[in-house]
């Protein structure tokens, strides 16, 4: 930190120097004397702006989506060769041994901010919003506040009526929580009471909102406590709002869907209270698939996998996981139906949306859904290969070219592949990915009612979702009950960090987790990125940093 003083203080030098000898009046036309913020000449335009910007953050595979998955049991990317390398940037965010300059940790912190920093500026009463353009911008403020206080436990606030001069406030606690309630809570009144399955969820609506607030109450107890490292207790208050919130998006028609795969097609459903129309598929779908998936120059990156522990979560026999075909009818190894399956071969075109021809099959449909192990296969029935000849046959483990244990020196068909959006449809590039989901809120309703609240029974809310999802009834629900459900629901949408957390598992061991970073309480917050630090001295480095 010395270099940054000195070369502060050499700055200081210089400009005194020059005073000294130099006239420097300075013209009006100087950028740094300007005006400042005067408003937002087309608000609405610039929602749309904002909605882009939301949603480029949350598709990307890295920075948000790689906090949230790569540092849990859910994620991890191993190199292969010399593929997905990148400096240890992946295989230190699975390990939890990253350290303060890494660019998924500093690049999140700026676009949250910056987009809370633009819905304040659509709300600034020079803007002249319309009500709903104002309420959608609460929303996206809320949500991106949620975001940053969530992964950092800082939430840097800057009033737009002050002069740009003013360093921004700091939010933490109690505090940061309230501002996000009062905001859901204004977007709550003004925005629209949206039905399910119109197909227009790719906006805020009240059930959206109703929501992340549920999300909020949930977690108070870990926010206001994350800075002084105690876990705290869940409100009673909370935690029954939590269960009336998730009544109301029901009325909204909001429910649970019958065929589970399908919920992440394109096509309305009661499922999606909230997508992102400028985020497409692709990203989830090609980021873990094998360079000869799905045809000649159209395969995938190979690089995210998950653990073989958290696959054991699912149903199904540990070393096959297949399909009979790639309609995701006929599982034939136990499998329960989230777990999804491999197929042996595609399915024949007959010209069905979405679908383009490849020899007669559909493209892209010889790649399966939920978790792939095992011989992978081509269209037309034939026994894909890797680059090197091998048979392409994925496996349950990370081992190295000795056959150890390891996240380097990995071969092309170490790790279990993830897919939850299908390759076949609109060649894998959809814009339409999942946010919020009426099953996520089911799942919270069951979690407030198991810590206190009234309004049904946990074990029975847990085993209609499971009666949907073809897996054996539960006989009792316990924490980890409902967290291994969530997992087994939720996988790669963004919320196993955050619910690890709230259970009291992140800090847990798993496989080439660092030995030095179990238990590691740092490691429930990122830092705060160096330069947000020097520029705002409101915010102070997370403790253990």
């Amino acid at each position: 930190m010395k270099r940054y003083h000195l070369k502060y203080f050499l700055t200081l030098i210089a400009v005194a120097g020059l005073s000294a000898c130099t006239n420097l009046e300075i013209e009006e036309t100087d950028s740094f004397i300007s005006e400042g913020f005067q408003g937002i000449q087309e608000p609405a335009s610039a929602l749309s702006q904002l909605y882009n910007q939301v949603d480029g953050a949350l598709g990307d595979q890295a920075n948000t989506f790689a906090l949230n998955e790569v540092t849990t049991d859910e994620q991890l990317v191993p190199t292969r060769g010399a593929d997905w390398g990148d400096n240890g940037r992946w295989r230190k965010l699975h390990q939890h041994e990253w350290g303060l300059e890494e660019t998924d940790i500093i690049t999140p912190f700026d676009q949250w901010n910056a987009n809370q920093l633009l819905a304040s500026q659509i709300l600034d009463d020079r803007s002249n919003a319309s009500p709903d353009v104002a309420a959608q911008a609460r929303f996206l403020r809320a949500f991106s506040m949620y975001l940053v206080l969530d992964l950092y436990g800082q939430v840097p606030y800057r009033d737009v009526t002050l002069s740009s001069s003013e360093v921004p406030t700091v939010l933490t606690g109690a505090a940061a929580v309230d501002f996000i309630l009062s905001d859901l809570d204004a977007a709550i009144a003004e925005l629209p009471a949206l039905s399910a399955g119109t197909g227009e969820q790719n906006r805020a609506s009240k059930a959206s909102a109703r929501y992340l607030k549920a999300k909020v109450l949930l977690n108070r107890h870990i926010f206001e406590n994350q800075l002084t490292g105690g876990g705290g207790t869940p409100n009673a208050a909370d935690m029954q709002e939590v269960v009336n919130l998730v009544d109301a998006i029901a009325d909204d028609g909001y429910a649970l869907q019958e065929g589970y795969f399908e919920i992440f097609e394109s096509s309305a459903d009661t499922e999606t209270i909230w997508f992102g129309d400028a985020a497409n598929t692709g990203n989830r779908i090609y980021n873990g698939l094998h360079y000869n998936n799905i045809g000649e120059g159209a395969g995938g990156w190979n690089g995210f996998s998950t653990l073989a522990e958290f696959y054991d979560l699912f149903e199904g026999d540990p070393n096959q996981n297949r399909f009979e075909s790639s309609l995701f009818t006929a599982q034939i190894d136990g499998q329960e139906e989230r777990r999804g399956g491999v197929p042996s071969i595609g399915v024949p075109f007959t010209g069905a949306p979405g679908t383009s021809d490849k020899n007669g099959f559909e493209l892209g449909s010889d790649v399966g859904v939920g978790f792939l192990v095992g011989q992978q296969y081509g269209v037309e029935g034939n026994a894909l290969q890797d680059r090197q000849a091998n048979p392409l046959v994925f496996s349950r483990g990370f081992v190295d070219g000795n056959g150890q244990p390891s996240l380097i020196n990995n071969s092309e068909r170490t790790g279990i592949r993830v897919m939850k959006y299908q390759a076949r449809f609109d060649g894998a590039f959809t814009g339409h990915v999942i946010w919020f989901r009426y099953s996520d809120a089911h799942l919270m309703k069951a979690e407030a009612i198991l810590r206190g609240a009234s309004g049904g029974d946990a074990l029975a809310l847990v085993n209609e979702l499971r009666v949907l999802r073809g897996a054996t009834l539960l006989g009792s629900l316990s924490e980890q009950d409902l967290l291994d459900e969530r997992g087994r629901e939720l996988y790669v949408e963004h919320w196993r960090r955050n619910d690890m957390i709230r259970f009291g598992q992140y800090l847990r061991n798993w496989e080439f987790k660092g030995d030095a970073e179990i238990g590691n309480a740092t490691r429930n917050l990122f830092p705060i990125p160096l330069p947000q630090l020097l520029a705002n001295p409101n915010l102070q480095q997370n403790p253990g940093y």
